[in-house]
């Protein structure tokens, strides 16, 4: 979708942590455009990646747009560094409204024999571990504002990938989620996940390619591709008092790929490669 353009203060008066908020290339990665979204909404935002350069760009757009963020360099997945995160978070703001655990490792697909040494410590390290860790630091403060946890977990949590180790984190985030709402609902606060399906984003581009692309584009039934800003328009809605009665949920933002059996998207593929041959005379 566009860069939205029409902004209505929907969080004007919060306080955010993003993670992730850099983007791995050019462009806008979900917390990259989750940033400058709350942002311009009116939201003052901690913007946290294990790389200060890529925060430090987001900033700037931010403060073009005239909004208010700093960066925060931290490792979220060290206890240390997400207890910094928070103390900076109060010490420029005074409070914490919202927290976004948008950090994430796209690593782990393949069988699970073929899985690097490691490598499944780190993808969980990233994907859960720091969810946990940055939630065990917000939590009083987002007790004491009545505020809200938006969570970013994937279709892959939802639905078999195949991969040994993404798959599985991401699941995790989604039922931690639902803990979260669960444990402190009375508290006044929410918690609810996103699960982006097929986006096209900095970090994508590094490994699929144009066929890649047209291949998930084809395979959901809206039979587009989406980007960085609608998961960024999700985590508005959820985040703002929009969605005061909404808690442990999972939306998934995904172009109703989650839904569609097999054979049906197969039979709709053909259908739109048969719809082309009508046009230009080829066979199929």
């Amino acid at each position: 979708m566009p860069r939205p353009s029409r902004y209505l203060q929907r969080l004007a008066g919060k306080v955010a942590i993003v993670t992730g908020a850099g983007s791995q290339g050019e462009g806008f990665g979900t917390g990259k455009a989750i940033a400058c979204v709350f942002a311009r909404e009116g939201a003052r935002v901690a913007l946290v990646d294990l790389d200060a350069e890529r925060a430090e760009l987001t900033r700037r757009l931010i403060a073009e747009d005239g909004g208010d963020a700093f960066v925060c360099a931290a490792d979220v997945t060290e206890p240390d560094g997400c207890r910094r995160v928070v103390a900076a978070t109060l010490e420029h703001y005074g409070c914490l409204n919202v927290l976004v655990n948008n950090v994430g490792h796209g690593a782990g697909g393949g069988r699970l024999e073929a899985l690097p040494d490691g490598l499944w410590q780190r993808v969980l390290d990233l994907n859960l571990k720091s969810v946990v860790l940055m939630t065990q630091q917000a939590i009083t403060h987002l007790v004491a504002s009545r505020g809200n946890i938006v969570n970013i977990a994937s279709t892959a949590g939802l639905r078999a990938h195949g991969g040994a180790a993404y798959g599985p984190s991401k699941a995790a985030v989604v039922a931690l989620s639902r803990e979260l709402a669960v444990m402190y609902g009375r508290d006044g606060v929410r918690a609810n996940t996103i699960a982006p399906g097929h986006l096209f984003t900095p970090l994508v581009a590094q490994f699929v390619d144009a066929a890649g692309r047209e291949r998930r584009r084809r395979i959901a039934p809206l039979g587009i591709e989406g980007d960085a800003w609608d998961v960024a328009a999700a985590a508005l809605f959820l985040a703002s008092d929009e969605a005061r009665f909404i808690s442990g949920v999972c939306l998934p933002v995904d172009g109703g790929v989650g839904e569609v059996a097999a054979l049906a998207a197969l039979e709709m593929i053909a259908a739109e490669d048969e719809a082309k041959a009508d046009l230009t005379g080829d066979t199929p």
